[in-house]
């Protein structure tokens, strides 16, 4: 047998080695064929049936959840219905069927590339990657049709759960409610063709726990059944038949990295401070109030993103106030006081959020998003800045304005800011007058003219995701140019070295809440830089600290300033590992 690997992205880390288990990827067996007059309303029924016996699997595993499922599986299954329920998905095919006379299979399929064409429209990443919940939702369908097993066989179960090689997951795509059920059978890991470190299959991932791997293109073509597998979650590396050699390196590197992750344990309730005094602050990123649980067993300093837009996503209306209100008031009671930063509305061009009427744009990361459709729905951006002020009565709430660029964006959400404090103001109902506003820097323009923000901001964030994207006009989605996205460019460095000496001039807080922020090979550049507040997905937050704790301000200051005197990104590359290392 053949050695080889397969590179792909790298959404969970770890190391499992098992032998693949190939699950099927219905779409690529639907097959188009007329149908006579006389059956189709049989054909009708058939889709029907389908649909209401996939409504009622999920049904089923929502219900069977244990208590101490991870928050966002509830979440996605409950999204997967919702799309069930909805027209687009169980009606419109039923007209497809009698208009064309084609098979349901065929009809659910066209219905879901139309839905997938406007998703892709999106300019919002974290909506555009919802599409493949769609297509989760539709193959789950299409399994039904076709005569498949929509879950696990008793063999494949009782194969899991009793034999004791370890078995890895391999498909084009793994929806939630198939992962749960990976989950409560004890696989040892999953990859897939498809996905992006956004997407819900990552998130989902990274809830889990499991060593992860998405965005293999060829692996479901690649790899055969049986074939024994080495998953390297970290580096994003899948390794197909091993020689011995490999195969034994690669079991004493799992064998390390677990003792590893349980040595961390151990500075869990350990202060993030230098070994020369200098405190720095570790705070957590969350989408939804339930990661509250991960971000006290990470021992977090407090939430220093979260994003709201769950509460938008997936729905046909918009979430009122009194909803907003009671999410954002169980996240700031849950954390008694610690610091919990609440990110106004992220979204794309989706501004009635129903895929049926998506605004289209040539360019959609440049097109109307975040800041700039909140200041064009003013109605939505009131309610919200009603709700978050309301919850502040009840703890330590910052509310963070996303991709800001021009000074007037700034005025005209403080203006709607204050706006909204006058009416409750007029009720009585009480609110934390006092409660502090700060911007994201993730667009150059603003990174530039950091100085004019922070003067008036009461504290700045750095969104290093985007601040990549828009400073290295690269399409961080855009598997051809995926590459190119670099943290450590230079230019991608003066900015933030910018915002930081803004932030320090004017006396306010900078700090960092994108992917380099959880990044472990990064923290000892970024705090070297005069960061002092790091904030990132939970799972992260140990692994950072150990470097924090490991390190020496004056080292890290010099070095700092080493890496960046350098304008060639490759010496930047090598300079930044050598500090690592030591």
């Amino acid at each position: 047998m053949i050695s080889f690997s397969i590179h792909g992205v790298g959404v969970s880390s770890g190391i499992a080695v098992g032998h693949a288990q190939l699950i099927s990827n219905a779409l690529l067996e639907v097959v188009h064929y007329q149908l006579p007059k006389y059956l189709i309303d049989d054909e009708i029924k058939r889709f029907s049936d389908a649909i209401a016996t996939v409504t009622n699997d999920l049904e089923l595993i929502h219900s069977s959840l244990r208590n101490n499922s991870p928050a966002e599986l509830s979440a996605f299954i409950g999204t997967h219905l919702m799309m069930l329920a909805d027209k687009s998905l169980s009606e419109i095919p039923k007209d497809i069927i009698k208009n064309e006379q084609c098979n349901a299979e065929w009809a659910i399929k066209l219905q879901m590339d139309e839905i997938v064409n406007q998703f892709e429209q999106i300019e919002d990443e974290y909506l555009r990657e919802r599409k493949q919940d769609v297509v989760q939702v539709v193959e789950r369908v299409i399994k039904v049709l076709l005569g498949h097993p929509s879950q696990l066989t008793t063999d494949q179960q009782t194969s899991a759960q009793h034999s004791e090689r370890k078995v890895i997951l391999v498909a084009h795509d793994i929806s939630p409610a198939d992962a749960i059920q990976f989950k409560q059978h004890q696989f040892a890991a999953f990859i897939t063709d498809v996905g992006g470190v956004t997407s819900h299959t990552a998130i989902l991932a990274r809830s889990l726990n499991i060593p992860s791997i998405v965005a293999l293109q060829k692996a479901r073509d690649l790899i055969n059944d049986g074939e024994l597998i080495i998953v390297d979650g970290s580096q994003g590396v899948v390794i197909v038949n091993p020689d011995k050699s490999i195969l034994t390196e690669y079991k004493l590197r799992q064998d390390q990295w677990e003792i590893e992750q349980q040595k961390l344990q151990r500075i869990k309730l350990t202060k993030a401070v230098t070994l020369d005094g200098a405190s720095i602050e570790l705070f957590a990123n969350i989408e939804v109030p339930e990661d509250v649980a991960k971000v006290k067993a990470a021992g977090a300093t407090g939430i220093g993103l979260y994003r709201t837009e769950f509460l938008f996503m997936n729905r046909r209306e918009m979430p009122d106030e009194e909803e907003q209100y009671i999410a954002y008031k169980t996240v700031a009671e849950d954390m008694k006081g610690a610091e919990v930063t609440i990110r106004t509305l992220d979204l794309g061009a989706d501004k009635q959020m129903n895929p049926d009427t998506v605004v289209t744009c040539a360019n959609p990361a440049l097109g109307l998003r975040a800041i700039r459709l909140c200041l064009s729905e003013p109605q939505i951006f009131h309610t919200q800045l009603r709700a978050l002020l309301r919850a502040s009565h009840y703890g330590n709430i910052k509310i963070l304005i996303p991709m800001l660029s021009t000074l007037a964006e700034l005025r005209q959400t403080k203006l709607m800011l204050e706006r909204a404090k006058l009416s409750l103001r007029k009720q009585n109902i009480p609110f934390n007058e006092n409660i502090a506003l700060g911007g994201m820097i993730e667009v150059p323009a603003a990174a530039i003219n950091a100085e004019a923000f922070a003067q008036e901001l009461d504290f700045l964030s750095i969104g290093t995701n985007d601040l990549i994207q828009y400073t290295l006009a690269i399409d961080r989605t855009d598997d051809t140019v995926a590459h190119l996205y670099n943290p450590l460019h230079p230019s991608v460095l003066k900015l933030i070295l910018m915002t930081i000496k803004a932030g320090e001039k004017l006396g306010k807080s900078v700090s960092v809440c994108g992917e380099m922020a959880g990044d472990a090979k990064l923290t000892k550049l970024l705090i070297g830089m005069g960061l002092r507040q790091l904030s990132m997905h939970p799972s992260h937050i140990l692994s950072v600290k150990q470097k924090i704790l490991q390190s020496e301000m004056s080292k890290l200051n010099a070095n700092a300033r080493k890496v960046l005197g350098l304008t060639d990104i490759e010496k930047i590359e090598q300079l930044v590992a050598k500090y690592n290392d030591i």
